[in-house]
C-alpha cells in the first residue's frame, strides 16, 4: 500500500504474472499491530504471534484464567498503543472467545477444528516431532490466508442469550432422552405391562404411576377404580384407553419371580424417574425463559411468522440466523454455514451427493425438525415434500431438502426484516411459473 494516496495494487493469479506473496500478506495485514495463533485448551493456552512484515515469531504460554488473559492483552496494548490486534482460534465461543470479545481492539478469527486439521495434513504431512504448532499454524493462515477466513462479530447480546439457553436446553433435552431409554430397558426386564400404561414415559403421568405401583405385583393387587382415578387425577380421561389398560392389567402375568431382579430394577427406576422429574422441572424453566427472551426479541415478529415455528422452534431458527444481517451474502452461504446445503464430490466420471459431515449440528438439527414441523402448517411444504419422496428420496433426505428451501425463504425475509406471507410466497412462486402452486391447488381441490 502506498500511505501517501492509500491505494493497492493487486495483481491476479490467472493473468499469469510473477507475484511477490510477502508483499502481498504485508498488504493484506498491515492494518494490524500483530497477528496472533491461539491454541486453547482446558487448563492453558499456547501463543505465537509476530509483527506483520517482520519474520520474528514470539511464543509463550499462558494459564486459562480471567486474570493471565487480562495480562497479556494488557501487555500487547503497552506495546502497541492505540492499535488492532488480529486473533485466529478453533473457536467462536467458550472461555477464551468471552475473555477476548470484550476489547474493541482485537479482531478475532475463529477456524473450524477440520479446517486446522486438513492445513496440517496438507502441508505438513509427516507428522514429525518438529512440525509446527497448532498456535504456530494459526498463525500462519492468519498472516497468509486472511482474506479467505470470516471475521467473527458477536451477536448482540438478546440473540447470544437465546443462542446458549436453547443449546443447553436441548443438552438437557438429550440428557432426559437418555434416562428415558435407560429406564425404558430397566423396565423391560421386570415390568413390561408399565410401559403401557402411558402414551409418554416421560410424563409426570408415567412417573406418578412407576412410583405408585413400582413392580406388577403391586399392580396387579390395584382395584380398577383406583387405578381409573389415577388417570383422572392427572387429566387422562379416555375412557377407552383407561378399559384396555385395565383388561391389560387383569389379563397379565409377571414376567419373572425373581426377587433379585425385581428389587434391583425398582431400586434404579425409582433413580431414574428422580432424574428425569428433576430435568422435567429444569427444563420447563427453560421454556420459560426462552418464551420471555425470544417475546422481547426485536425479530420476534419475523420468526414467529413462519408456519410450525413455535415457542420451540422459533427461537431455534432465529439462532441460526442471529442479528447481523451482513453475516450471510446470500442465502446458499446462509446454507452452507448452517450445514443444510448438500455437498457434491466429484472423481473422475462419478458424482457423488452427500449431507455435510462437518456442521454446526445444533444449527442444522433446528433447521431439519423445524422443515418437519412445518409440513402441518404449510401446504407447499407438503407437496414439496411427497415429491421428493416420489422421486426415490427417503424421509430424511426430504425433509433436508425441504429444510434447504426453507433456508432461502427465511433469508429472504430475515434481510428485509418482513414477516412471511405464505399467501404471497405462493403469488409469486405462481408468477416464476412453479409447479408448485398447481399440486397444492389440486390436493386442496381433492
Amino acid at each position: 500500500m502506498n500511505p501517501s494516496n492509500g491505494s493497492s495494487i493487486r495483481i491476479s493469479p490467472w493473468r499469469g504474472e510473477r507475484i511477490n506473496h510477502e508483499q502481498e500478506d504485508h498488504e493484506m495485514n498491515d492494518h494490524y499491530a500483530a497477528l496472533v495463533g491461539l491454541d486453547w485448551a482446558d487448563e492453558k493456552h499456547d501463543l505465537c504471534w509476530k509483527v506483520p512484515g517482520e519474520d520474528q515469531v514470539y511464543a509463550r504460554e499462558i494459564e486459562q484464567s480471567p486474570e493471565k488473559i487480562r495480562d497479556w492483552v494488557a501487555g500487547l496494548m503497552k506495546r502497541f498503543p492505540e492499535c488492532r490486534y488480529a486473533v485466529c482460534l478453533e473457536q467462536s465461543r467458550g472461555p477464551v472467545v468471552n475473555a477476548l470479545m470484550g476489547y474493541g481492539a482485537i479482531d478475532l478469527f475463529p477456524l473450524n477444528p477440520s479446517s486446522m486439521k486438513n492445513y496440517r495434513k496438507a502441508f505438513y504431512p509427516s507428522g514429525a516431532k518438529d512440525d509446527p504448532t497448532d498456535a504456530k499454524l494459526m498463525l500462519e493462515m492468519l498472516e497468509r490466508h486472511r482474506d479467505s477466513m470470516r471475521l467473527w462479530k458477536p451477536d448482540t447480546v438478546e440473540t447470544r442469550r437465546l443462542r446458549f439457553l436453547c443449546e443447553d436446553r436441548r443438552k438437557l433435552v438429550d440428557l432426559r432422552s437418555g434416562q428415558l431409554n435407560r429406564l425404558r430397558a430397566g423396565l423391560k426386564q421386570f415390568y413390561p405391562q408399565a410401559l403401557k400404561m402411558a402414551d409418554d414415559i416421560g410424563s409426570e403421568l408415567f412417573c406418578a404411576f412407576l412410583m405408585k405401583w413400582p413392580d406388577f405385583e403391586k399392580l396387579s393387587l390395584a382395584r380398577p377404580d383406583t387405578v381409573r382415578s389415577f388417570y383422572h387425577r392427572y387429566n387422562s380421561r379416555n375412557e377407552h384407553k383407561i378399559a384396555e389398560r385395565l383388561e391389560l392389567i387383569r389379563e397379565s402375568q409377571p414376567l419373572c419371580n425373581d426377587a433379585a431382579v425385581i428389587d434391583s430394577g425398582r431400586m434404579l427406576a425409582e433413580a431414574l424417574v428422580a432424574e428425569i422429574r428433576l430435568l422435567n422441572k429444569q427444563i420447563k424453566k427453560y421454556d420459560e425463559r426462552i418464551c420471555v427472551f425470544y417475546q422481547s426479541h426485536p425479530d420476534h415478529e419475523v420468526f414467529s411468522s413462519f408456519p410450525g415455528a413455535g415457542e420451540h422452534l422459533g427461537p431455534r431458527v432465529l439462532v441460526c440466523f442471529g442479528s447481523d444481517r451482513e453475516r450471510y451474502d446470500s442465502a446458499e452461504s446462509a446454507a452452507n454455514y448452517i450445514g443444510i446445503s448438500p455437498v457434491t464430490q466429484r472423481s473422475g466420471k462419478q458424482e457423488w451427493i452427500h449431507w455435510r459431515w462437518h456442521r454446526p449440528k445444533f444449527l442444522s438439527q433446528s433447521l431439519v425438525e423445524f422443515a418437519r414441523c412445518s409440513l402441518g402448517y404449510s401446504d407447499w411444504a407438503m407437496v414439496f415434500y411427497e415429491r421428493q419422496k416420489s422421486r426415490g428420496k427417503s424421509h430424511q433426505a426430504a425433509i433436508r431438502s425441504l429444510a434447504y428451501k426453507w433456508v432461502r425463504i427465511i433469508y429472504r425475509c430475515w434481510k428485509d426484516h418482513e414477516p412471511y406471507d405464505e399467501v404471497k410466497y405462493m403469488a409469486s412462486l405462481a408468477r416464476n411459473g412453479s409447479w408448485i402452486p398447481h399440486e397444492v391447488g389440486k390436493e386442496q381441490l381433492a
